[in-house]
C-alpha cells in the first residue's frame, strides 16, 4: 500500500480545486441541501469507479511489462500534469448555475460520462501509477485498488464540497474564493508533477 502516500497527493489538487463536478455538486447543496445531493452523487461515482477500472484495463493492455513505454507514458504525463497546474492557477473560476431540480443517480452518472476532462484525469492516473507495477503478479488487482483510491477520494473531496455549501451557502462559492484556491492548488499541482517527474527518471 506504498503507492497511497504518493496516489493521494497526486489527486488532492485534482479533486478538491473548483471543476465543473464538484461546483456542480456545491451549487446542488446550496439550493437544495446535502441530502438532495446523494442520488446524483452516487451515480457519479458508480460512473468513476466502472470507467476508471475500463482505463486501466486498455492502460494495461497496451503497456502490459513494457518498462520504457511504461516511463515514456509516465514522463509525458508529469509534463501534461505541470500544464494542468498552469492552467488550473491562471484560470477565471466560473459559478456552477443553480440546477432547477435536484438530480437524479442518472444525472450524476451521466455527468461523469460525459465530462471529457475526467478521462484525461483518469488517463494521467494510470501513467503515473501503473497497475503492473503496483501488483506487479496482478495487476487487475492493482488496476482496482487504484480505482477504489480515486473513487473514495474523489467521493471525500466532493462531500467537502456539498457540506461547506450547504452550510456556507453561496458565500463560499464567490469568485474571489475560487480564484485563491485555483493559486493553491495549482501549486500543489505543479510541485507534485515537478515530484513525479524527478521520480521517474530515478
Amino acid at each position: 500500500m506504498s503507492f497511497l502516500v504518493p496516489l493521494i497527493l497526486f489527486l488532492i489538487p485534482l479533486a478538491f480545486s473548483p471543476g465543473p463536478g464538484n461546483l456542480f455538486f456545491a451549487a446542488l447543496a446550496a439550493r437544495y441541501g446535502s441530502r438532495n445531493t446523494l442520488p446524483a452523487l452516487a451515480g457519479y461515482h458508480v460512473a468513476t469507479m466502472s470507467i476508471t477500472f475500463i482505463v486501466g484495463l486498455g492502460f494495461e493492455i497496451g503497456t502490459g511489462d513494457n518498462e520504457q513505454l511504461t516511463r515514456i507514458l509516465a514522463g509525458a504525463g508529469s509534463i501534461y500534469v505541470l500544464y494542468l497546474a498552469w492552467k488550473l492557477a491562471s484560470s477565471k473560476p466560473e459559478i456552477a448555475a443553480h440546477t432547477a431540480k435536484p438530480a437524479s443517480f442518472l444525472d450524476g452518472f451521466l455527468l461523469l460520462t460525459f465530462n471529457p476532462k475526467a478521462y484525461v484525469i483518469i488517463a494521467l492516473l494510470f501513467t503515473q501509477f501503473p497497475p503492473g507495477e503496483i501488483t506487479p503478479t496482478a495487476p487487475l488487482v492493482g488496476n482496482l485498488l487504484i480505482s477504489t483510491a480515486f473513487t473514495l477520494h474523489n467521493l471525500f473531496a466532493f462531500i467537502v464540497w456539498i457540506i461547506a455549501s450547504d452550510r456556507i451557502g453561496s458565500g463560499f462559492r464567490t469568485t474571489a474564493n475560487l480564484k485563491r484556491m485555483n493559486y493553491v492548488f495549482g501549486a500543489l499541482l505543479a510541485a507534485v508533477a515537478i515530484w513525479l517527474f524527478v521520480g521517474n527518471l530515478t
